[in-house]
């Protein structure tokens, strides 16, 4: 029976599929070998990770404490060795997760701060002088897409606790009315004086080496609102940082805008 040899261009397309898959699978090696191990864990499967690692020495003391002999001595020795690690173990990861939760603190706080610059930025737009320039119509249609907006944002919900007492509760919401009508104003001239008057309160504010608030000499932090002050030293430490960071990101604002006028 005759077979039929296979042609030269069979042969040689055979052995270029092969080539060519030979060299895909190695590319893929080389894709694979590139990622990170971190890359096939999720930040989830991270925190379950430090749980299997616990398993996995639990699992080690008790394979060396099964071995150590079969004398008491030898298993009580054992015994006070493997519970050392284990608290050193225990107290490591909870090191990490510790830093970690600070982190996630951090990033939350930075969040929020984000929040509230755009909630800023949309009560500065329905004040702006330039919508009382515009038709009924007009104005309308930017309030209903302000709305439109600030209802996307009410769907994002932060919350970092900071420990107050009532009476820091009612400073800060004194503090937060207090920016909330300077805003309002609509004249950034106006307005960016009242927030000086706000930020050099804030900047009057130091810590004395007891860690207690105090304050400078009014000529050095320039002229302030003294009610303002005030009711900002009420408030707690991590408030009034934030009260100030919130004026010198409206200070720059104003700035802009009182040199367009």
């Amino acid at each position: 029976m005759e077979v039929d040899a296979p042609t030269a261009q069979e042969t040689s397309d055979t052995h270029l599929q092969t080539r060519n898959h030979h060299h895909h699978d190695s590319a893929q090696r080389q894709q694979l070998q590139q990622i990170s191990p971190s890359d096939y864990h999720s930040e989830a499967s991270m925190n379950f990770d430090y749980l299997q690692d616990l398993r996995a020495g639990a699992m080690a003391s008790t394979s060396t404490a099964g071995s150590g002999g079969g004398g008491n001595g030898g298993n009580s020795s054992y015994g006070l060795v493997d519970d050392s690690r284990a608290l050193d173990r225990f107290v490591t990861i909870l090191d990490n997760l510790d830093a970690r939760v600070e982190k996630l603190r951090k990033d939350a706080l930075n969040l929020q701060e984000k929040k509230d610059y755009l909630l800023m930025s949309m009560d500065l737009i329905k004040s702006n002088e330039m919508m009382q320039n515009m038709s009924e119509a007009e104005r309308e249609e930017i309030i209903l897409y302000i709305q439109r907006v600030s209802s996307r944002l009410g769907t994002v919900e932060l919350n970092v606790r900071t420990v107050r007492d009532n009476s820091q509760e009612d400073s800060l919401s004194q503090i937060n009315a207090l920016i909330d009508n300077m805003i309002k104003m609509g004249d950034p001239v106006i307005g960016r004086q009242r927030c000086q008057l706000y930020l050099n309160a804030c900047c009057s504010s130091s810590m004395d080496p007891s860690g207690h608030m105090d304050t400078v000499p009014e000529a050095d932090a320039g002229p302030i609102d003294k009610k303002f002050e005030s009711v900002l030293l009420g408030c707690t430490l991590d408030d009034q940082k934030n009260i100030k960071k919130r004026l010198q990101a409206l200070m720059g604002y104003l700035n802009k805008q009182t040199v367009s006028h």
